[in-house]
């Protein structure tokens, strides 16, 4: 049985062997190695870390990082999420993402963000499915670790909540905004 808790220091080593699956498929991430653990946790913020476990086995990851350090944007957060080969397409993004929207709306985060590789169909989808909606996309911003020119799907997520000002939001640019994600 799937259930997503509270990332811990310990984790780290099967969150790394994810994450470098990420990096070796080329499609979720243009970084070609995994940073140490305490570079990766100077870049992400202190809550919104979680695991997902599957019998005690770690199957997944999300995380939440600032995308400005500028108090007005504190609100804002990109999200990272990797799911383990093997475990994809089971309902371990959709609780990891599930849970992340929850921990960033408690933590004073409005706006969840993330970049996301076109030809990365899986991902572009679960995000979908969970309430982000695609506003626009960078042409050849950078380059895989194969060294071939990719783009990039900005994907968002506003929160609905009236204290983040979710009744403009959804008044805005329709019922999408911060629909709930599906259960798996």
């Amino acid at each position: 049985m799937q259930k997503v808790r509270e990332m811990k220091r310990d984790d780290w080593d099967a969150v790394a062997a994810i994450y470098r699956q990420g990096i070796a498929g080329s499609l979720a991430t243009f970084e070609t190695a995994c940073p140490p653990y305490e570079k990766w946790d100077a870049a992400h913020l202190p809550f919104g870390r979680f695991v997902c476990e599957n019998d005690g086995k770690i199957t997944g990851w999300v995380a939440l990082s600032p995308t400005s350090p500028r108090a007005c944007f504190s609100g804002v957060a990109e999200v990272s999420i990797y799911i383990a080969e093997g475990a994809k397409r089971r309902g371990a993004g959709t609780l990891l993402l599930q849970k992340v929207i929850g921990a960033s709306e408690q933590n004073g985060v409005w706006t969840l963000q993330s970049s996301i590789m076109r030809n990365n169909e899986p991902s572009l989808a679960l995000h979908a499915k969970c309430g982000f909606r695609a506003i626009g996309y960078r042409e050849k911003i950078a380059r895989d670790g194969r060294g071939r020119w990719r783009d990039t799907v900005l994907m968002e997520r506003r929160s609905p909540l009236p204290q983040y000002g979710g009744e403009y939001a959804v008044a805005m640019v329709g019922q999408t905004v911060g629909k709930p994600c599906p259960t798996p």
